[in-house]
C-alpha cells in the first residue's frame, strides 16, 4: 500500500507525482520497467537540472530491485545473480580498487543493513599486498564500518574521505538502510545508484553526504527501505519524528544484508561464482 511521506526511492516519488498528475513522463526524467530474470525492475534516470527539481534527487541512474514475497533463502542464487548485474550496471569501466562502506547503526536494526551487510564482503586488499595465490584475479577490495556520529562523534564523510587520501580508490560503494513510503515494498525492494548517499536523509537527520562532490570519486549506493515515516499513516500529532518498521524486522533486515553482501562480491568478482563466496566466507 502506497502511502504520502518522505521516502528515498527514486522510483516511489516518480510513480507518486505521475499518479498526482495523472501523467506518463515527467520533464528531464526517463523511467521504464523490465523483467530481469523473473523479477520486475524500475530505473529511474534524472537527466538534468529540471529532473532534479520535479524528483528532489541529484542526477543520475536510479534502480529499484523487486524481491520475491517469499522467503529470500528460497531465491537467494538468482535474486543474488540478478543483484549483482544490476550493480554492474551502476559500475565505472575498469575498477580495481573499490572502499567498501557499510552504514548506520548495528544497535538499531530497522538501521543495521550496512553493519549485517559487512559480514558478508569479500575484503581482497590484503591479500593482493602479499601477493597470495588466487588473489591476483580479484578486485582490490577494502571495508569501512563507520558507525554514527553519536557513537564515534566522527562523521563518516570525515572517516570515509580520510580513509580514500589513503587507499586511492577508484570507486566506493556505499550500503544503507533507507526510508520508503509503501508498506509492501518495506525490505522488498533494494535500489542502486549512481549518485552517492546522504546518511540518516530518509528519518530527517542527514549528515554529509558521501557523494562524487564531497569525495572527488564515483560513489555507488545500494540501500533496502526498512522504515516509513509514522505521521503519514495517522495525523496524530504525537506521530511526529515516529517511524514505523515491520515485525519481522530482525529476520527481513538480516536477509536483505547478505542479499546485498553476496550481490556487490558477485558483481566485483565476477570470476567467483556464489558457491565460491560461501565457501570463503561461511565455512
Amino acid at each position: 500500500m502506497a502511502i504520502n511521506g518522505r521516502t528515498d526511492m527514486a522510483s516511489e516519488i516518480h510513480r507518486r507525482i505521475c499518479d498526482s498528475e495523472r501523467v506518463t513522463e515527467l520533464p528531464g526524467v526517463q523511467a521504464r520497467e523490465e523483467e530481469l530474470g523473473g523479477f520486475p525492475v524500475t530505473e529511474v534516470q534524472i537527466l538534468n537540472q529540471r529532473g532534479e527539481e520535479r524528483l528532489g534527487r541529484a542526477a543520475g541512474r536510479y534502480l529499484t530491485l523487486e524481491l520475491p514475497k517469499a522467503r529470500l533463502s528460497e531465491d537467494f542464487s538468482d535474486t543474488v545473480s540478478v543483484l549483482a548485474r544490476l550493480i554492474r550496471r551502476c559500475l565505472p569501466a575498469d575498477v580495481e580498487n573499490v572502499l567498501l562502506v557499510a552504514l548506520g547503526n548495528p544497535d538499531i536494526t530497522p538501521d543495521a543493513i550496512g553493519p549485517l551487510c559487512a559480514g558478508h564482503l569479500l575484503v581482497t586488499r590484503h591479500l593482493k599486498q602479499h601477493g597470495v595465490p588466487g588473489a591476483e584475479d580479484l578486485c582490490s577490495t577494502s571495508l569501512c564500518r563507520p558507525g554514527v556520529l553519536g557513537s564515534s562523534g566522527i562523521e563518516s564523510a570525515a572517516q570515509i574521505r580520510a580513509l580514500c587520501e589513503l587507499l586511492r580508490p577508484d570507486l566506493v560503494i556505499a550500503v544503507d538502510a533507507l526510508a520508503g513510503s509503501d508498506l509492501d515494498l518495506l525490505c522488498r525492494t533494494v535500489q542502486i545508484c549512481d549518485t552517492g548517499i546522504s546518511p540518516g536523509s530518509g528519518v530527517g537527520n542527514a549528515r554529509d553526504a558521501i557523494d562524487r562532490e564531497s569525495l572527488g570519486l564515483p560513489v555507488v549506493a545500494i540501500g533496502v527501505p526498512t522504515v516509513i515515516d509514522a505521521s503519514a499513516l495517522s495525523d496524530e500529532p504525537g506521530l511526529a519524528g515516529m517511524f514505523v518498521t515491520p515485525r519481522s524486522i530482525d529476520a527481513q533486515v538480516r536477509a536483505c544484508g547478505k542479499l546485498i553482501g553476496y550481490g556487490i562480491d558477485l558483481a566485483l568478482h565476477p570470476g567467483l561464482r556464489l558457491e565460491d563466496m560461501q565457501r570463503i566466507l561461511e565455512d
